[in-house]
């Protein structure tokens, strides 16, 4: 049996452009798992194998590879940087142990490394903290040290010192040990020698390791007391401590160096071993029950306890569906019969295998702690848990964004429509935050995303990878509508067509609810004028009204029904006839209510040289942006507004024009506002014009 503690299942995670996959490539190569180092620039990389992610040098989905260091196995996953991706890092964050977060030397803590935090930090996902590309102009390692105290809130733990910096960075001061490596070859960039610290900063490398062991000291009491009485612990005490408090979140401990330039990384493998957490040490996957709440009872990680699973990434390809998968407990083997708690159902395990970016290792079994995949796997979706049939369990599941932007696709050919159907279905299961919907009238395939890029690469997808070629419609917008005043109203439904009748009456309050709440139901009928048994078709009367609004079709959001009284028919009056009722009543009652239309705003992180920042307002101003903050940095200015998502299609090519080609921005969607009027009545008049055309 393999020995957990010797497994590490880590993410490597940042902004956009920080170096995360060019680090998983010298960690690949270190560990001997590739011989030669491939590029992101020359689209190499052995975790970007997606021909849209060689093309445009990014990371689009996840990637899964397994490597060894000091016999340990690390189960190591690559995620996207671009905020239309944040769905891979939030997947992959929910089943790793440990991260290793990567910040830009000169770009600090840039806008997607602080979604990327916070995910890790609601999934409780201990980390260690790389500062990449110190060999950059405008690097500088104390500056990102701060504002990973500042802007995201967290203690780093310096644990190196650069020895330069810029095109003079040559080495790392490794605090603990009191060494340092120094990076002397340029040619043989593995080449190093670790050496004793250089005299003219011996006194700032005394300073900093002192601060570290006095906040690693914290996490235990004997090493504290020893500390004050002027004694230092042992080097295997010290580490316990560091390991204790990046376990528990109290600090990160922080590194730097060039991925590049292969300068640092060797330290990092060490720090993953040292300091982050096994499948061991991590609190247990908690059970749930039907509703979502929590059972009380834990998945174990351990190989003989019940089989538990989630799949937490589809992936279709060449050999067919790839299910990955984490298990938390228990032993999978081939041939073996699990169940899907979610859908009720068993499935055989065909063939298990080890990933490695596109390729893969076959496996006869696996165990707690594993990250793996499973080949063909028929209704198994992102979230689903597998389970032991004859100790069935839900593991927590995963909760998914809804989609803010949309666009209309139709096949140029006939012969392409069913292909494109397949297609489709395939990558809506591989993408949660992808969804599809069929419009009833036009017959129009609707696509929907996180952003224009993620839907830009879908229709990239269709064509290169499936061979699909559509029609793309303009993007549009997932507006929403809001009633913004309480109605008192009464509706009666009557009909009588020979033989029973059909009658019911309702009494009701519709009210706005509060923003974000959803639709909620009360009754407070007494003395039995509206039977309780039919309150649930009153209910799903309103709630199935609701996905259609007055003013413009738009799914209408926050409303609270209160139905206060009514009257029935002993013979006439059925829980069909008082859904009726309910659907009438709101047809009736929402336009009495003062709807109002309401569009996503998104929150929009702007990073621009600081000659441009009034040409970048003025162009947020225009677009109704509502300017937040300003902060100012060495080598620009970073600017957050909130802006309606309308105002921003085509902005990516507006900003590079005003820029010069340097500036960068990032939005991921923040609330719902209302429209201003003059957009509302443009908005309602062109979908009742388009909702015409397609009749």
């Amino acid at each position: 049996m393999t020995d957990l503690s010797h497994y590490r299942n880590i993410g490597i995670f940042a902004h956009v452009d920080a170096g995360k996959t060019t680090t998983t490539e010298r960690i690949l190569k270190l560990t001997g798992k590739i011989h030669k180092t491939g590029e992101v620039h020359d689209g190499e990389a052995t975790t970007d194998f997606m021909d849209q992610e060689r093309d445009r040098g990014i990371t689009i989905q996840s990637a899964a590879t397994s490597c060894f260091w000091k016999e340990h196995r690390l189960n190591v996953i690559d995620t996207p940087g671009h905020v239309d991706f944040t769905i891979e890092v939030y997947r992959s964050l929910k089943v790793l142990d440990g991260g290793v977060g990567v910040f830009c030397g000169s770009g600090g803590v840039e806008p997607q490394s602080e979604t990327n935090w916070r995910y890790a930090n609601e999934s409780e996902v201990a980390r260690i903290i790389f500062i990449n590309k110190l060999d950059r102009i405008g690097a500088d390692f104390f500056r990102v040290v701060d504002q990973v105290e500042n802007v995201l809130g967290a203690n780093p733990l310096v644990m190196v010192m650069p020895i330069g910096q810029e095109d003079e960075f040559n080495g790392i001061i490794d605090l603990l040990s009191r060494k340092a490596w120094m990076y002397t070859d340029d040619e043989d960039t593995m080449a190093y020698e670790i050496t004793d610290i250089p005299e003219d900063m011996k006194e700032e490398a005394e300073l900093w390791r002192a601060k570290l062991i006095e906040t690693a000291v914290e996490m235990d009491d004997n090493a504290m007391e020893l500390y004050l009485d002027g004694e230092e612990p042992d080097m295997e005490t010290i580490k316990q401590c560091i390991r204790t408090g990046t376990r528990k979140l109290e600090f990160f401990p922080t590194y730097c160096g060039s991925a590049f330039k292969d300068k640092g990384v060797q330290l990092i493998l060490d720090a993953v071993i040292d300091y982050l957490p096994s499948p061991t040490e991590v609190d247990p996957q908690p059970e749930v029950d039907e509703e979502g709440n929590e059972t009380g009872t834990f998945a174990i990680v351990d190989p003989d306890k019940p089989f538990r699973a989630l799949a937490f990434k589809i992936m279709d390809d060449r050999f067919g569906a790839l299910t990955f998968i984490r298990i938390y407990s228990g032993r999978l083997e081939k041939g073996m019969t699990v169940l899907n708690s979610f859908t009720g159902k068993t499935e055989r395990i065909g063939r298990i295998v080890e990933m490695h970016a596109d390729s893969r290792i076959e496996l006869d079994s696996a165990q707690a702690g594993d990250i793996i995949a499973v080949v063909g796997m028929k209704n198994v979706q992102t979230g689903h848990t597998l389970c032991d049939p004859k100790n069935p369990a839900t593991l927590e599941p995963m909760v998914f964004p809804d989609p803010v932007i949309s666009i209309a696709v139709a096949p140029r050919d006939k012969a392409a429509s069913e292909k494109m159907g397949i297609a489709i279905g395939k990558m809506v299961q591989e993408d949660p935050s992808f969804r599809v919907e069929t419009d009833e009238e036009s017959g129009e395939t609707i696509l929907k995303g996180m952003g224009e890029l993620h839907l830009d690469i879908k229709i990239d997808i269709l064509a290169n990878t499936h061979g699909v070629l559509v029609d793309v419609g303009k993007p549009q917008v997932a507006y929403r509508e809001a009633i913004t005043q309480l109605i008192e109203d009464s509706y009666t439904h009557k009909k009588q067509s020979g033989g029973s009748g059909q009658y019911g009456k309702i009494d009701y309050i519709i009210e706005p609810n509060e923003v974000g709440a959803g639709y909620e139901f009360e009754s407070k009928v007494t003395g039995g004028n509206v039977p309780r048994e039919f309150w649930a078709a009153i209910e799903k009367g309103f709630k199935t009204s609701m996905v259609t609004g007055v003013l413009a079709g738009f799914p209408t959001e926050d409303m609270k029904v209160t139905l206060m009284d009514g009257a029935y028919h002993a013979v006439d009056s059925s829980a069909l006839a008082f859904e009726i009722a309910a659907k009438a009543a709101y047809r009736q009652s929402v336009p009495k209510a003062a709807p109002q239309l309401m569009e996503p705003i998104m929150a929009v992180d702007v990073f621009t040289p600081e000659d441009h920042v009034g040409d970048v307002i003025g162009d947020l101003n225009r677009r109704r942006g509502m300017i937040k903050s300003q902060e100012s940095g060495v080598t620009g200015v970073r600017i957050k507004a909130d802006v309606a998502l309308s105002e921003m299609f085509g902005y990516i090519g507006d900003l590079r024009t005003m820029t010069s080609g340097r500036g960068q921005f990032s939005m991921e969607f923040s609330h719902y506002a209302a429209c201003p009027k003059n957009v509302a009545e443009d908005v309602i008049k062109e979908t009742i014009e388009r909702n015409a055309a397609k009749k």
